[in-house]
């Protein structure tokens, strides 16, 4: 679809996040204008884009960490709230951890969600770092890091996760960890809002891309229609590492 009309084929599923008139204003700047945008309830969607088109900015209004200047965002029918934040969880492209052990880490987030403890040993299993419980966060590799973040992020058992850029500057193994980690996840129905500039990591991971360009929804298509046929010229500068007029 082109700058944010609908298109069916993407709906199969009750849209999770719905975009309407979203608007946000730096000054007397722009940054994001999307008209429309539904993404559906399970699955990947990879964000993509070149640098500044607003990806980044995109998530943290998904996540209501910034308030649009217009416009809303809805998950389901109901307007995005405190409530379903809390039913959320973002992955930054640094990890963000506690001076603490592996295991200290993902226990802050259960305790503070009210959690049972026993969560810990799965969530570690699932990303990794069981063996590695014990040790200081700050004594882990940038990988391992990234995967302890996810862990956190995980132990909130959240419907949505947005991750902007999680596997920026890892090693080629890292990356694929944290691919494995989030195939796994969508799987197991967490819906997935993934920013990349990685299209090979697109490719293996996207059911659906957004393409942003100058803070607008560019194309939302199938991945294999958006690698295939891109239908916008930016789209298609971009995919082939021309800059993006």
């Amino acid at each position: 679809m082109h700058d944010g009309t609908g298109n069916p084929n993407l709906m199969a599923a009750r849209p999770a996040l719905r975009v309407a008139s979203l608007t946000y204003d730096a000054g007397d700047a722009r940054l994001i204008d999307i008209p429309a945008l539904e993404l559906a309830e399970q699955g990947i969607t990879v964000v993509m884009g070149p640098n500044g088109a607003g990806k980044s900015l995109l998530l943290r209004l998904l996540h209501g960490l910034i308030v649009p200047s217009g416009g809303r965002v809805s998950v389901g029918l109901e307007p995005l709230s405190p409530r379903i934040c809390k039913r959320q969880a973002l992955v930054f492209q640094k990890p963000v951890l506690l001076r603490r052990s592996v295991a200290a880490n993902v226990d802050f987030v259960l305790k503070a969600r009210g959690k049972d403890r026993a969560a810990r040993e799965r969530l570690l299993d699932l990303v990794g770092l069981g063996p590695l419980s014990d040790r200081p966060a700050r004594r882990l590799s940038g990988g391992e890091q990234q995967r302890l973040a996810i862990a956190k992020a995980l132990a909130t058992e959240p419907v949505t996760l947005f991750m902007d850029e999680p596997t920026a500057s890892l090693d080629p193994a890292s990356v694929q960890a944290i691919e494995a980690i989030v195939t796994r996840v969508a799987g197991d129905g967490v819906r997935v809002i993934f920013v990349s500039h990685d299209v090979a990591q697109a490719r293996r991971l996207a059911r659906d891309v957004v393409f942003m360009n100058k803070g607008r929804v560019a194309e939302h298509a199938m991945a294999d229609q958006f690698f295939e046929q891109p239908e916008t010229e930016a789209a298609r500068a971009y995919l082939a590492g021309r800059l993006v007029a």
